[in-house]
């Protein structure tokens, strides 16, 4: 065992491994790209469960699995595989350092194959607690500055390559990353119950009744709007939005835990809507 958190029921990676396991059928023989690997935790975890495993990272030096090699990737340039290569791909812990998110959804869904499964962990945006601090101080949590050139810089060693290996400064909400999602092919197959944490559970009683009246209230607003538009697209769309928003389990979670699947590659997707979209002489 590389890493005694993964049976630390306060960690991240404790989540992780409930969830591979609980889903080894699926994992059994598949090809599982693992990235950023960190210390190799995951990718152990996945090696017992019979994945074939492909870990990268950006600085590889920290990897401490010794049967498997991890490979140096930087995932805003390229993970150094084919297209459609894998089955599932695990971002864990990943998305909240890197600048480009989109791209970096783009090039998830370059690597795996059609309805493969991307597993994304990343600290909660959108518990109440969080929240709070972000009005407080544009940050997760009252224990830190907002996002510095001080405390953000986690590595940065030209020796070995002249990317920066970035703290949490893009921190992302589950809102966010549902249309981002959206925007690179993947539709949110499930949103995973971490932990609770406990400054949101305080809030709860205090904030939800808000949250509630003003998500219906901007929910049955926006069905109004875009008449053009067929009631059952706006519906499927801001629907889901409004689930996520009003769900509990999000406001009260410590951490945010997606699962995605891939609906189609990049090249079939097309968001122009004709009701919509306005020629360019009108916007002049």
């Amino acid at each position: 065992m590389v890493d005694k958190h993964i049976n630390n029921p306060k960690s991240i990676k404790y989540y992780v491994k409930e969830y591979l396991e609980s889903n080894r059928d699926e994992i059994e023989n598949k090809i599982v790209v693992d990235i950023p690997a960190g210390n190799g935790a995951t990718t152990e975890i996945l090696l017992n469960l019979g994945a074939n495993v492909k870990p990268f990272d950006l600085f590889p030096e920290y990897f401490m699995v010794t049967n498997i090699k991890c490979e140096r990737a930087d995932i805003l340039d390229k993970i150094p595989v084919d297209n459609n290569y894998a089955d599932m791909l695990i971002c864990q812990e990943g998305i909240e350092h890197f600048s480009d998110q989109l791209q970096v959804f783009r090039e998830f869904n370059r690597t795996l194959k059609l309805k493969g499964s991307l597993v994304v962990t990343t600290p909660s945006y959108s518990h109440l607690s969080a929240k709070l601090n972000y009005l407080l101080l544009e940050n997760e949590t009252s224990k830190l500055m907002p996002p510095n050139e001080i405390d953000d810089i986690w590595m940065s060693d030209k020796s070995i390559t002249n990317e920066i290996y970035y703290g949490h400064i893009f921190l992302i909400g589950l809102q966010k990353l549902r249309v981002l999602g959206k925007l690179a092919g993947f539709k949110i197959k499930e949103i995973r119950y971490v932990r609770l944490s406990k400054g949101s559970l305080i809030l709860f009683p205090f904030l939800y009744p808000f949250i509630l009246l003003r998500s219906f209230l901007t929910y049955n607003r926006n069905l109004r709007k875009n008449k053009n538009l067929s009631m059952s697209r706006k519906k499927d769309v801001y629907k889901e939005q409004l689930k996520i928003n009003i769900d509990p389990k999000n406001l009260l979670s410590k951490h945010t835990f997606i699962v995605f699947e891939k609906e189609k590659n990049i090249a079939e997707l097309d968001f122009r809507n004709e009701t919509l979209v306005k020629d360019f002489d009108s916007i002049m």
